[in-house]
């Protein structure tokens, strides 16, 4: 049976412990804060499997999972991965995009898997939509815009873009298949932390077709809870709300038509999609002990995981300088 190291076990850990106990796996956890056994004991994990340090596993396990905070990312995944274990890091996977290459690099060399946890790409409504997109579907994809806001208790341990924004400039990148050419950032520090609470990202893609624009909303104040992503095309459009458990994304066959001088706007046909209701986070946990079983590459690697970084930074430096900044292919 393969043997999986969970590193954490905060708000988020305590959802990947109860995942992966329901995995063929043999679980051990470990946590530097001795209280949080109860949490992994309620989850079924024997006494002999939690420990406070890391190393009374580490070396006996074939996979590690890292949900710690952003900041020790690097030298954990990094320590894991030279010593010949498969890894799966929360995203974002560094906070610092040459600490990414490195990460991707080491993987690469050692023949190990590196994931991370870009979740939304295993939701069964973007596998529609990233399906769709590439069948040309949508015709020439125009806009991608999302919503990820809510009032929620902010993270600690990075600003809003790398905590919440980067999931879409994650799956932008992968429904589109690169990284945007340019870059704008927009961002405001309401609570006085020293780290951005809201944010509002513009992503200029280069495709095949022509431009494609993204515009990604984050904050921690609007009321309720919002998971929403609208996808803008030629032929076809999509509203997608990923907290829907199965009708997700509703489509609709609007065009504009020319006539003369003037435009017409045409709505088309209206249809809802069925997602299956699968548990995200139990797919691309799921999906990481099945790469250690066949070797397979991860859906969203290390190298996926770096161009999100990479956007990040471009954006980090648009504030800096208050303009829209290139990023080099």
């Amino acid at each position: 049976m393969t043997k999986i190291l969970l590193m954490g076990l905060g708000r988020w850990g305590a959802n990947h412990v109860r995942v992966l106990k329901s995995l063929p796996v043999e679980l051990f956890v470990s946590d530097m804060n001795p209280k949080t056994y109860e949490v992994a004991k309620k989850a079924g994990v024997p006494e002999d499997h939690f420990s406070t340090n890391y190393r009374d596993f580490s070396a006996s396990v074939d996979g590690v999972v890292v949900v710690t905070p952003a900041q020790t990312h690097f030298p954990l995944c990094q320590e894991f991965l030279e010593g010949g274990k498969d890894v799966f890091v929360e995203k974002p996977i560094t906070l610092i995009s040459a600490e990414a290459r490195q990460l991707s690099e080491l993987a690469a060399e050692k023949k190990r898997v590196l994931q991370v946890g870009h979740i939304f790409r295993f939701d069964t409504a973007s596998t529609w939509l990233h399906e769709a997109i590439r069948a040309g579907k949508f015709g020439r994809v125009q806009m991608l815009r999302s919503n990820f806001s809510g009032f929620k208790r902010p993270r600690n341990d990075s600003g809003i873009m790398f905590a919440d924004g980067i999931h879409f400039v994650d799956l932008y990148n992968y429904f589109l298949g690169g990284t945007p050419r340019r870059v704008t950032a927009h961002v405001q520090d309401f609570m006085g932390r020293g780290m951005e609470d809201a944010s509002l990202l513009s992503l200029e893609y280069e495709t095949p077709q022509g431009v494609a624009w993204g515009i990604i909303e984050t904050n921690y104040f609007l009321p309720g809870k919002y998971r929403e992503l609208v996808v803008t095309g030629n032929h076809l459009s999509a509203l997608c709300d990923f907290n829907v458990s199965q009708y997700k994304i509703r489509t609709f066959a609007n065009k504009h038509v020319t006539q003369g001088l003037d435009v017409k706007a045409e709505e088309g046909v209206m249809h809802q999609v069925e997602c299956a209701p699968v548990e995200p986070l139990l797919a691309e946990l799921r999906a990481f002990t099945e790469s250690i079983a066949t070797r397979e590459p991860a859906l969203a690697d290390g190298w996926a995981g770096y161009q999100a970084v990479r956007v990040l930074e471009a954006a980090q430096q648009s504030i800096r300088e208050g303009r829209s900044v290139t990023m080099a292919a």
